[in-house]
């Protein structure tokens, strides 16, 4: 069984244009993700699936893997199940799905999502991370909510569940990380999306309302991802540290 990571990565984002080619650390943005998914034990191989030439010539100059994808992908799920397509991988082999603006995350969580989507029967596994109440209130933080089994219920954008007796609910903020069986994916990618995903903007959410599991692992922390300047300057800072 094969295990390889693909990451994303698009120039185009809406609030941080070329932030994979970001570079005050001395490296390309993108560069610091694939080195640290590299780091996970039970990664093979780490590929960059991206639609500009520009982000794959960063990639190919610090002695990674570009595949180059079509320009009209819907979301980066698409972009990762066609470069998932073109690489010699069997049904069961597995693909982690890694953002490419997530330069600190943490290998052993990487290899903790590899080793539970291999045991597990879902086709497809996540992550997530306790959350504050006052954090929980935040739409752009994502919410899971666990079976007893440890398999997603729901996602969601609002604060679940309720905790309407106030009892104290531990909050899980999911992860934007996934493990998906290769054959999965490729379903996955093709199936239209659904009402709750549409109404959430959230893809996984077309897995459940499908009718498939997700597997979670909760981790320790979450770690802190690129969404602003501000955000860049502040992981430039620790680098530096």
């Amino acid at each position: 069984m094969k295990v390889v990571a693909i990451i994303p990565a698009r120039y185009g984002s809406t609030r941080l244009p070329g932030k994979p080619l970001l570079d005050k650390t001395g490296k390309p943005l993108i560069q610091h993700v694939v080195e640290a998914v590299r780091l996970a034990g039970r990664i093979e191989s780490v590929y960059v699936a991206t639609d500009d030439e520009r982000i794959a010539e960063a990639v190919h100059d610090f002695g990674g893997e570009a595949i180059m994808t079509r320009t009209d992908h819907a979301s980066g799920t698409d972009r990762l199940a066609e470069a998932a397509d073109t690489l010699d991988l069997a049904d069961d082999d597995i693909v982690v799905n890694v953002q490419g603006d997530e330069p600190e995350i943490k290998p052993d969580d990487i290899d903790r999502l590899v080793s539970l989507l291999v045991e597990s029967a879902a086709p497809m596994a996540t992550l997530a991370a306790p959350l504050d109440s006052d954090a929980a209130e935040k739409p752009d933080n994502v919410k899971v909510v666990l079976a007893s089994d440890a398999s997603a219920m729901y996602f969601s954008r609002a604060k679940i569940p309720y905790d309407r007796d106030g009892l104290g609910i531990q909050y899980l903020l999911h992860l934007g990380i996934y493990a998906y069986r290769k054959k999965f994916l490729l379903e996955f990618a093709s199936m239209p999306p659904t009402p709750a995903e549409q109404a959430e903007k959230l893809e996984q959410l077309r897995a459940l309302e499908n009718g498939y599991r997700i597997a979670v692992s909760v981790v320790a922390s979450a770690v802190p991802g690129i969404d602003t300047m501000d955000d860049y300057e502040t992981f430039v800072a620790r680098t530096k540290q």
